[in-house]
């Protein structure tokens, strides 16, 4: 008890005494304290045990010599020696008192010793029961701190900005991925158009080939007149017509123009 109350004392002193009323520290304590009043109890009970031997020695002593002062009384009052078996008997009665307080106090020590015995088994089914709750407690408060400490943790989460945060990379990467796909279909278009403008290249090319072809065909074998051959082939031919004429009608002047045929006119 006073080790206990100075061990409050120098913790109050030294300010841990948030420390000592850790429930594992009280535990730790109260296991030590049991084991303790345990050690002292059985040093107690081999002290009573002992002195209950002592007696018992003792009384067994006091029985012997009685014993024995009866043998003596008997050879005494068989040789006739009243006085000496007078003496003797007196001092065997008065070893028989002392007997007899002795065995009191035997019988008295053989039931202390008892009960010291039943409780000292007691005591001992007290610790080992003890201990066995204290190991329990301990590690309830263990999984109690652990509790304690996953609950700070979850309190700790932060949910709300986590979730944002995703959303707004899930839409950037949506909006990579859109305008991707829309790059890749543009390109997709340009690509399709230039292999269209290569098809109607070739058409074009196949066309002009088989209209070239049908105007051989139409033409004979002539060749091609260009349009401005023709003009000129054309103003040729009149040319000759007129001179024809001409020289049918005996006029065989030489042309003049429309202003020129219209001047007589007039005069």
């Amino acid at each position: 008890m006073f080790g206990r109350m100075w061990r409050y004392f120098k913790a109050l002193l030294l300010g841990k005494l948030d420390e000592l009323e850790n429930p594992e520290i009280l535990l730790q304590e109260a296991a030590r304290e049991m084991r303790e009043n345990l050690a002292a109890n059985r040093q107690r009970a081999v002290t009573a045990i002992t002195q209950k031997n002592n007696l018992k020695a003792m009384l067994d002593e006091q029985e012997k010599r009685v014993a024995q002062l009866g043998a003596q009384a008997e050879v005494a009052v068989k040789n006739g020696d009243r006085d000496l078996a007078r003496r003797v008997l007196r001092e065997k009665l008065t070893f028989e008192e002392t007997m007899a307080q002795t065995r009191v106090s035997y019988e008295q020590a053989v039931e202390a010793s008892e009960a010291i015995k039943v409780a000292i088994r007691r005591q001992e089914e007290t610790v080992r029961q003890r201990t066995a709750e204290s190991l329990a407690k301990r590690a309830q408060w263990k999984q109690a701190q652990i509790q304690i400490e996953i609950d700070k943790a979850l309190n700790g989460l932060t949910f709300e900005d986590e979730s944002s945060a995703w959303e707004r990379a899930g839409e950037k990467i949506r909006s990579a991925q859109s305008e991707a796909s829309a790059r890749a279909e543009l390109a997709q278009a340009s690509i399709q158009a230039k292999i269209a403008g290569l098809q109607d290249d070739a058409v074009d090319a196949q066309a002009d080939k088989a209209l070239q072809e049908l105007e051989q065909r139409m033409a004979g074998a002539a060749p091609v007149v260009e349009p401005q051959q023709m003009v000129q082939a054309g103003q040729s031919d009149v040319e000759s017509e007129l001179a024809e004429l001409e020289a049918k009608l005996g006029t065989s002047a030489p042309s003049e123009t429309p202003a020129q045929e219209e001047q007589p006119k007039q005069e």
